[in-house]
């Protein structure tokens, strides 16, 4: 189906010009058809949709929790993901375990799905470290800050896959993709035209996944481009698509297209996912000074939990009781991520100097002997 989803906030480019929406549930809930994407959303059960529903609501817990223990100073930051989930969700349930997710610092839903615990999210914008997950064990890189930048990380993993051979030969065990998160935003660097470049040039193993959220902090998708974000990889020779993404059928469906596609060799891809983000940019940011009120309504009604829930309720035998299990569910991961939260321990200072190279470097651990010596001499002062 061809959605008519607008922001809202006027547009740069003629109504001709929009790409086809991929839609497979309306607003209210309806199944609708999709040509070439209803082979995948088949495949889909009443029990994946209920895991679907449950794992949005999950993750739009964690994230409440995030920005609410923000807001208490707790954490130093956190960038809300609120609105996003199914774009997220449909993603990493659509990757396979062998692919390799580079995400932004938005990505919450994502390292769900790929296995990291919420609390070690919470520890990295606590400054208690980096990112404390393993990227090979979660097939999941650390957060990116910079933006736009990890696109080339993954598009430099994808060559390398490329190179290894593991992409083409029709093992669904080995073929692997890199997925490259994105937002917006950072179609304006220069770093994603880069990594555009390479992927197209090389042919590599790379799906390009932009949540089109609707807004660079302040700037306006209409205002930071002229044509649509789907677009932009053509003229590296990286086709491009546009789905709803607050529509997680379709968003599953249209991944797993996307991914089987670039699995198999034919190259590198682009998908925009058409959401909104519902909460602040950061929560050092305040959305009221620069969007309005009937906007936020407009997408409060395309809310992807609105939607499923719906779609359970008048389409499946799902019981009240499976939505109240799940919300206790919520309820309980809530409070052990609080607990956790404020019960984490201050790391050893001396962790600063792992990981900083892949293999041992003579300048680190130097620099790591003489921090410790400096340790060591307010032991030595206080016994003196």
């Amino acid at each position: 189906m061809t959605s008519n989803i607008s922001v809202g906030t006027g547009t740069a480019h003629s109504q001709s010009s929009e790409p086809r929406m991929i839609q497979m549930l309306t607003e209210d809930g309806n199944r609708v058809e999709s040509g070439e994407y209803d082979a995948f959303a088949a495949e889909l059960t009443d029990e994946d949709l209920r895991g679907f529903y449950r794992d949005m609501v999950l993750v739009r817990r964690i994230d409440a929790e995030g920005a609410a223990l923000q807001r208490q100073g707790q954490l130093g930051l956190w960038a809300p993901m609120f609105g996003q989930e199914a774009a997220q969700i449909g993603m990493g349930r659509a990757a396979r375990p062998q692919d390799f997710v580079f995400p932004t610092y938005r990505e919450h839903g994502l390292a769900y799905t790929r296995g990291v615990e919420p609390e070690t999210l919470l520890g990295m914008f606590r400054g208690q470290d980096h990112g404390g997950w393993d990227p090979q064990e979660h097939r999941f890189h650390t957060y990116t800050i910079v933006i736009g930048s990890q696109t080339l990380h993954a598009t430099g993993y994808a060559m390398g896959v490329s190179m290894d051979g593991d992409v083409g030969t029709g093992d669904l065990e080995r073929d692997t993709v890199a997925i490259a998160c994105f937002g917006d935003g950072a179609t304006s660097q220069g770093d994603v035209s880069e990594a555009l470049t390479f992927a197209g040039a090389f042919h590599a193993p790379v799906l390009f996944f932009c949540q089109n959220n609707q807004w660079a902090i302040s700037e306006p998708t209409h205002v930071q481009s002229a044509a649509p974000l789907c677009k932009r990889g053509e003229g590296f020779g990286v086709p491009g698509l546009r789905v709803d993404g607050n529509d997680i059928i379709a968003m599953y469906a249209v991944a797993r297209a996307s991914l089987d596609s670039v699995r198999a060799g034919n190259g590198p891809m682009l998908i925009e996912a058409f959401t909104y983000r519902r909460g602040a940019h950061t929560t050092a940011d305040d959305p009221t000074k620069y969007r309005d009120r009937a906007e936020e309504e407009i997408w409060e009604d395309r809310d992807p939990l609105k939607r499923l829930r719906a779609y359970l309720d008048n389409h499946t035998d799902t019981a009240d009781e499976f939505f109240a299990e799940v919300d206790a569910e919520a309820d309980t991961l809530a409070a052990r991520i609080r607990h956790n939260c404020m019960t984490m321990e201050d790391p050893d200072p001396v962790e600063m100097f792992a990981h900083v190279t892949s293999e041992p470097h003579p300048l680190v651990d130097e620099e790591r002997a003489e921090f410790l010596a400096y340790q060591a001499s307010f032991a030595d002062a206080g016994e003196a």
